[in-house]
């Protein structure tokens, strides 16, 4: 019996163990990426870094839009082409990876 409950608290450490190094720097380069392509594809018009103001008077502050949704929320939008926003908006469509390196980028902003 006690050998189990001392396997059952070893496996439970284990699984809570916080993420290695490697996977540290996965994120970072996500996010990483992800900066980058929304400064290249929505910085034009958007504000991508939380204490700027947006070029565009239409188009809120990345930080904002955080604050207003939920950036997994914004997935399939961002996937499938984003069509609502400011009245001259392009449409954009990114693959799935794109998505989850913009993701990563907005959940820094929260």
């Amino acid at each position: 019996m006690l050998r189990l409950l001392a396997v059952f608290f070893c496996s439970a450490f284990a699984v809570a163990a916080p993420p290695g190094p490697a996977m540290a720097q996965g994120s970072t380069a996500e996010l990483g990426k992800g900066r980058v392509l929304v400064t290249e594809r929505c910085g034009g018009c958007h504000a991508i870094l939380p204490s700027r103001v947006s070029r565009h008077g239409d188009a809120p502050p990345f930080a904002e839009i955080v604050k207003r949704y939920p950036p997994e929320a914004l997935a399939e939008a961002l996937a499938e082409g984003i069509e609502v926003g400011h009245p001259d908006m392009p449409t954009f469509e990114f693959s799935e990876e794109e998505v989850l390196q913009i993701v990563a980028y907005l959940k820094s902003l929260e």
